[in-house]
């Protein structure tokens, strides 16, 4: 059987190496629109955190068996279609993730110094489509509207010293913008509480160790917080513990300022506030601030609702990060997609309707969870791939030419696909430029740059 799975992050791997696993003589091909492989592990994980990058070792192993194959610089929707692959490959698992935000919807949100945490985030860590952003740094104080890990890692790497970021994948040209960056103050800013946010206690330890930043908590979000966790899931405790210990902690900086010495740069958290709006700079160009609703919590742990009691507060900032979460987009007509609730319409990855179309990781189950959420849900449907195959509800009996297809098709459309060893010759490349500054690699941010390293 010929296996096409679309999109290389870790939920196409993950389901490419179970079906591998799991059947002898299945052919896997991995899609890629970019040349390069292994999506959000390389343009979402912060690098500062080089550990949780290591699955690519898992994920080299897998292209690099004799039956697999990564088919990288195809464009699926536009350079070939769904329903092309379906005629090339018995099974099509579609993998891609989510290539969008969501949207604010509030006035003011197209305003300049506005970005989306997931613009942001691909700016640093090398994503070509946000390679132009030049976000501006020149304010002092920065907002991110979110209270998940991807708002803990921007306010981290804002505040960072830069010799903890100099020894990381981060791009050179975002690494001399934090240079520059005059930002010495971060406010997350959540609609909900402190027993409501998204972070895990990690990322929250990260901050409040990160040299030569305070956090500014406010000890009256907490008050009567410590009843409340008793009887939570330990996660949850050990994390508002954190919250609460840290603060009520009057940190040696403190003293320090008091002494006269240069105040170092600060982060908190602010809690049940809802953005009603981007306020405008004088020119009615830039940002100079976020209008919020106040809101009061109705229900309790996960489930509870942040409510606008009415009153409204003004926050004075020149940076807005909106961090409220990624959209999946829709990638073929032919596909059938959920709108609403931003997902392939599924049962257990099997699209509705389509048989021999399946769907893992985001476009499955919406954009939330951790690399380990993801493998597992892609072993899920690899499972669904496999029982399907054995059931014989996937009729294998016609030979499909898989690739020798689809590669006629890309032929005569122009398009020239990118191989697993000219993704290793681009590997070497950044690897080499990385060693000369003194860095694990330097990230080739243009992909036209990487087709010429490969000569195409």
């Amino acid at each position: 059987p010929r296996v096409c799975v679309v999109g290389s992050g870790p939920a196409g791997f993950y389901t490419a190496q179970h079906i591998l696993k799991h059947h002898g003589g299945a052919l896997v091909d991995i899609y890629e629109k970019l040349p390069v492989p292994f999506g959000l592990v390389r343009f979402g994980v912060a690098p500062d955190h080089p550990e949780v990058k290591n699955v690519t070792n898992t994920f080299t192993q897998t292209a690099r068996s004799g039956r697999c194959a990564f088919r990288g610089n195809i464009t699926v929707g536009r350079d070939v279609t769904v329903p092309e692959l379906q005629r090339a490959y018995h099974a099509v698992v579609l993998s891609y993730g989510a290539e969008d935000s969501r949207v604010l919807g509030i006035p003011g949100e197209d305003l300049a110094g506005v970005y989306t945490a997931r613009a942001f985030v691909g700016w640093y860590n090398g994503l070509p489509e946000n390679q132009d952003l030049k976000p501006d740094l020149s304010c002092d104080t920065a907002l991110i509207l979110g209270h998940g890990n991807v708002a803990l890692d921007i306010a981290r790497i804002l505040l960072s010293p830069l010799q903890l970021l100099r020894k990381t994948d981060i791009t050179d040209s975002s690494l001399a913008a934090l240079a520059c960056s005059k930002v010495k103050r971060v406010w997350l800013v959540g609609r909900r509480g402190p027993l409501q946010v998204a972070f895990t206690i990690k990322e929250l330890r990260e901050m409040t160790n990160l040299p030569g930043a305070r956090a500014v908590l406010d000890p009256a979000d907490f008050s009567g917080l410590e009843g409340a966790v008793k009887d939570a899931p330990r996660p949850r405790k050990r994390l508002t513990e954190l919250m609460i210990k840290t603060a009520l902690e009057k940190p040696v900086e403190m003293q320090a300022a008091a002494a006269g010495a240069a105040a170092p740069r600060e982060w908190g958290l602010k809690f049940q506030r809802s953005p009603l709006e981007v306020l405008p700079s004088a020119d009615g160009r830039r940002a100079r601030g976020v209008r919020m609703a106040l809101t009061r919590l109705e229900g309790s742990g996960d489930s509870a609702k942040a409510i606008p009691t009415g009153d409204v507060e003004e926050l004075q900032c020149g940076l807005v990060l909106s961090s409220i979460g990624y959209r999946v987009l829709p990638l073929d007509p032919a596909v059938p997609f959920d709108s609403q609730r931003g997902v392939i319409p599924n049962s257990s990855g099997r699209v509705q309707g389509v048989p021999g179309l399946y769907c893992s990781g985001w476009v499955k189950r919406g954009p939330t969870g951790v690399i380990i959420t993801t493998m597992n849900d892609s072993f899920d449907t690899a499972q669904s791939v496999l029982e399907d195959l054995q059931g014989g509800v996937l009729d294998t009996s016609p030979s499909r030419e898989g690739f020798g297809l689809v590669e006629s098709i890309l032929h005569s459309r122009g398009v020239r696909p990118v191989s697993f060893s000219d993704w290793e010759k681009i590997d070497a490349a950044e690897v080499a430029r990385g060693k000369a500054a003194g860095k694990p690699r330097e990230k080739i941010v243009d992909p036209a740059e990487m087709l010429r390293i490969i000569g195409h």
